[in-house]
């Protein structure tokens, strides 16, 4: 590399420069006038001129920074708007100083526009830089007025309040209309959408993205609307017309509401009026066109708002479904005697079929969005609960699953067990809107009822067969559990063969939200998750297989060995202390020989659950070995360890075994090992343990020893068992 290669560019070096001019001229300002300096025209010098045209350049550069970073779309930060502000400040209160305190109001104007177009921080920081500059103006020279400063403090503070408040409130106003514009805009969309029959009537779908079915909702009626327009502005051009308008029956089928128009008249009637009268209902009967014409004007006009003017032609042609369903009517008018002929009835005609194929167009359109989406969520639900490993994660996919397939308002899985030979039920996870006592309703066992849970299960059979009228009455879990406010209820039985798990309980505050294809889809995910359950109930059982010991529960020597590695190997980095306890059952072998190996397996399983009641949550305890057992104990000494020895063998001592030759009692001897004191290695310190429980057998057993007694040699007192 040469060394002008290493020389950093121009720009490079000019750019913390012209960074600093903005800031330097501010300061320099700030500096002149607490000097006493810009104290009238008189007074200005070289120096008052050289910081003016310096404050000058400062602000041409920070405007030309600002319109390049704005051209490319780069954004501004904080320090530009600081810079930005204090420039023009130092600038006002040069004026100021010059002119006198007349022109002071400047200040407040220049303060209330930096606070209404800079950010909140930018605009509080400038008050006190305003502020600042006052203080110097106010205080300084022959006139120095704290009154004169106080009352600019105030009312700049006043200034900057007030125009932070108002202009909150009117972005706060501006939101509220832009949301109540929205909302408005989407209810009018859903109700054209119900008018064309692209949502059900009387209810809505509820996907899990509003949003996608807000824009696909729109952009069918927009397609309709734009179709609509279309066929009138043809109708209007062809037939000559005064008024052509499309009315369609509203989502009840009682009443026409004008959809589009194109007419001369500003009287045509935009509210709904009833769709059995005038000229209109007639056409909506016999479903079939009709044409009229007057000299003297006609009867029966419906469609004009205080007073149909005179009418003397008129042709109106209804609006059918394929199936015979009427949807609504097209209606021409004229004002002078010109009759609509068979073939304007003919046109006519056509453009209402194109209308109503517009419509169906978008209906089907809406339906494959629809079934596309529903299946779409089903299969990532299938994926979901294939990939839970754990009866939580199956759990809580199941739940998720089903509430965004069907819009659940409350969904439930529960599993029933065997419990002393009584079959019970526990509310397992349960999302959404609940029952009365619904804080303690997950986790909750109850025993097998009447209730539709419990049927459920008892027949394998989804119930109710059929809509409940009282709902609030029904027992779903048990009578101490009710459900408010739901319209509709399923439960499906989780069935893995010919087992029946539990069940899904399925809940909606919307009677039609659980129509026969959610059903459908709920069932397979019925199906599914009781699958998932199974399989995740398999392998806990595995794994528990193969990490405890059969008879005890406790954890088997292999996964002893493991836990040992880990935690010793956290010992040695952080070096923390762990203890280990090697225990043996006294004259086990006699138990056996006297009492014989069923109440030997007894007392094993007592031992083990006194061993897994006295240790600590956080010790590990296992079975090593026929009649002995180990505990790991990590962040415990030698003397904890010991405590909790004496503690085990205490209890031990005072169990009382009831066996059918009699009460039988044992006692237990104890060797302790702590790390890093008496070795880190695994194999070394269960030596030293197993060393001082051969010590503490030799020595009369019933007694726990550390490495520190057992080295010292001293006599331990036996302690009769």
């Amino acid at each position: 590399m040469s060394a002008l290669s290493a020389i950093p560019p121009v720009s490079k070096l000019l750019r913390p420069l012209v960074r600093a001019v903005p800031a330097a001229a501010v300061l320099s300002a700030f500096v002149h006038i607490a000097r006493g300096g810009f104290r009238g025209l008189q007074t200005l010098g070289w120096t008052e001129a050289s910081i003016v045209l310096f404050l000058l350049a400062g602000l041409g550069l920070m405007a030309w920074r600002r319109f390049t970073r704005g051209a490319v779309g780069a954004p501004l930060y904080l320090r530009d708007d600081l810079e930005l502000g204090a420039v023009l400040i130092a600038v006002a209160f040069i004026v100021v100083a010059i002119a006198g305190g007349e022109v002071f109001p400047l200040v407040y104007l220049l303060m209330a526009f930096l606070v209404a177009f800079l950010p909140r921080n930018a605009g509080l920081t400038l008050l006190g830089v305003a502020l600042a500059f006052d203080a110097l103006v106010s205080l300084q020279g022959p006139e120095r007025s704290i009154t004169s400063f106080l009352t600019h403090a105030l009312f700049l503070s006043l200034f900057a309040g007030l125009y932070q408040l108002v202009l909150a409130s009117r972005i706060a106003a501006a939101r509220r209309a832009e949301s109540s514009a929205v909302e408005k805009r989407i209810k009018e969309v859903e109700e054209r959408a119900r008018t064309f029959r692209l949502v059900s009537s009387g209810s809505h779908d509820n996907p899990p993205d509003v949003k996608d079915q807000e824009k696909w909702l729109l952009a069918s009626v927009k397609e309709i609307e734009g179709a609509v327009g279309a066929a009138l502005e043809i109708a209007e051009t062809a037939l000559k017309t005064n008024t052509c308008a499309a009315f369609l029956l509203t989502s009840d089928d009682k009443g026409l509401k004008l959809y589009d128009c194109r007419s001369m008249s500003d009287r045509v009637q935009r509210e709904s009026f009833n769709a059995g009268e005038g000229m209109l209902g007639g056409v909506l009967k016999r479903r079939a066109p009709v044409r009229m014409h007057s000299a003297h004007g006609l009867k029966g006009i419906t469609w004009y708002d205080g007073g149909a003017p005179e009418l003397k032609a008129v042709l109106a042609v209804p609006i059918i479904e394929g199936s015979g369903l009427v949807r609504g009517v097209l209606v021409a008018d004229r004002l002078t005697h010109n009759p609509f002929s068979d073939d304007d009835e003919k046109l006519f005609t056509t453009i209402a079929a194109e209308v109503l194929r517009s419509i169906e167009v978008e209906r089907v359109m809406t339906y494959i969005r629809k079934t596309r989406d529903e299946k779409d969520r089903f299969f990532r639900a299938i994926e979901e609960l294939n990939r839970a490993g754990s009866p939580e994660q199956v759990f809580l996919a199941v739940l998720e699953s089903a509430r965004q397939l069907a819009g659940l308002d409350f969904c439930a899985v529960t599993i029933v067990n065997e419990v002393e030979g009584k079959r019970m039920h526990k509310v397992a996870r349960m999302l959404g809107v609940t029952a009365q006592g619904s804080k303690a309703l997950e986790g909750r066992s109850f025993p097998d009822n009447n209730g539709l849970v419990a049927n459920v299960v008892r027949y394998g059979a989804p119930l109710p067969g059929r809509d409940i009228k009282a709902m609030d009455r029904q027992v779903i879990f048990d009578e101490e559990t009710q459900l408010r406010g739901l319209a509709a209820l399923k439960i499906f039985p989780l069935t893995a063969g010919d087992r029946i798990l539990g069940t899904l309980v399925a809940g909606s505050r919307r009677k039609a939200a659980l129509d026969h294809d959610v059903l459908r889809m709920l069932e397979v995910i019925a199906i599914q998750a009781a699958q998932a359950v199974l399989r995740a109930q398999l392998y806990e059982a595995m794994e528990r297989m193969a990490t405890t010991d059969g008879m005890t529960g406790l954890y088997n020597n292999r996964t002893f060995q493991t836990k040992a590695d880990e935690m010793l190997a956290h010992s040695r980095r952080y070096g923390r202390k762990c203890s280990l306890i090697l225990t043996d059952v006294d004259h086990f072998k006699s138990v056996n020989d006297t009492y014989g190996h069923l109440t030997g397996d007894q007392v094993l399983k007592g031992v083990a659950r006194i061993l897994k009641q006295q240790a600590r949550d956080t010790d590990i305890v296992a079975r090593y070995g026929g009649e002995e057992f180990a505990i790991l104990m990590p962040e415990t000494e030698a003397k904890g360890a010991k405590v909790i020895a004496e503690r085990i063998r205490e209890a031990i001592k005072a169990e009382v075994f009831q066996t059918e030759m009699g009460p039988l009692k044992v006692t237990l001897s104890l060797g302790i090992a702590t790390a890093p004191d008496h070795g880190t290695d695994k194999l070394v310190l269960v030596e030293q343990a197993d060393q001082c429980l051969y010590y503490a057998k030799r020595h009369g057993r019933n007694q726990s020893v550390t490495v520190a007694e057992a080295q010292g040699g001293r006599k331990l007192q036996a302690v009769e068992g």
